[in-house]
């Protein structure tokens, strides 16, 4: 793991002027803007660590501009379960998964949010649980990684599923075989895992982790593709679109990327209006 900080190149008056002008500060007013069926909403965000809330803000705005998000966050389930995994534990931990539980309750307590979306995927074993937890209150629970293995699982032909941080891997395998038993469909898929883009992504190498997942799928294509879908595992991945956009993606690897960063949200958008 690289370990080496450049605080000193970073301009503090751009960096904390983005941040603000993406999530303002909280308010009781709601956008007035979009779809005047989604006004007024309120979206509950249960996040596997508080680092991911920007991913969580930049794609629920781009998608579901006319909702509140309402977020949560601790750095202490990622390293949880983290520990757990190189330990060769059942990851996640079961006192995640209550953690999850109770952050979903304490939102719909606080803010009366009108549905809770598991961004997570490591966590995605939460989903049940969860929905277990928000039933009495009658408010729907999204795990952001189903909507992508649905369309994966229906595209049919071979998925590629692409990780960069290993305690993601079983619970994302996992989903997909699942969610294929439930659509009733056979499922054939390889996974590849890069770690190398999870470190360059902690450095703010955005280009760079996207090169390295570019590499990777270029690499599992030469060996074991072709493949029909492209499925990339976890909602930070998602920033692999800002370099290989929808058309782009396609066309430079024989088959879509997905992501949950805009199929999870996409799935939310439908929730909330009740599609």
């Amino acid at each position: 793991m690289r370990t080496t900080m450049h605080y000193s190149n970073i301009d503090p008056f751009r960096l904390f002027g983005d941040y603000m002008k993406l999530t303002g500060v909280p308010t009781l007013s709601f956008p007035q803007i979009g779809d005047p069926r989604l006004q007024g909403k309120k979206l509950g965000i249960v996040n596997g660590s508080n680092w991911i809330s920007l991913w969580s803000t930049w794609f629920g705005k781009q998608i579901i501009p006319e909702v509140k998000l309402v977020q949560v966050g601790n750095e202490g389930v990622q390293l949880n379960f983290m520990e757990a995994f190189h330990r060769k534990e059942p990851c996640p931990p079961q006192i995640n998964i209550e953690l999850f539980c109770r952050y979903a309750e304490d939102l719909y307590r606080l803010y009366r949010v009108d549905a809770i979306l598991i961004t997570c995927s490591t966590m995605n074993r939460s989903a049940g649980s969860v929905r277990n937890t928000m039933a009495s209150y009658g408010v729907p629970v999204v795990q952001i990684d189903e909507a992508m293995m649905e369309e994966a699982v229906l595209r049919g032909g071979k998925v590629l599923v692409v990780a960069t941080h290993g305690p993601t891997v079983q619970s994302t395998q996992s989903l997909l075989q699942e969610t294929a038993v439930r659509l009733g469909k056979k499922i054939d898929f390889s996974g590849a895992t890069v770690e190398e883009a999870f470190e360059l992504l902690g450095e703010g190498e955005i280009e760079g982790h996207n090169k390295a997942v570019a590499e990777a799928i270029h690499h599992a294509r030469k060996n074991e593709g072709p493949f029909s879908t492209i499925v990339l595992a976890q909602l930070s991945m998602a920033v692999f679109k800002f370099s290989w956009p929808d058309g782009l993606a396609e066309q430079e690897f024989g088959a879509p990327v997905l992501t949950s960063g805009e199929t999870g949200f996409r799935r939310v958008r439908e929730v909330l209006l009740g599609e």
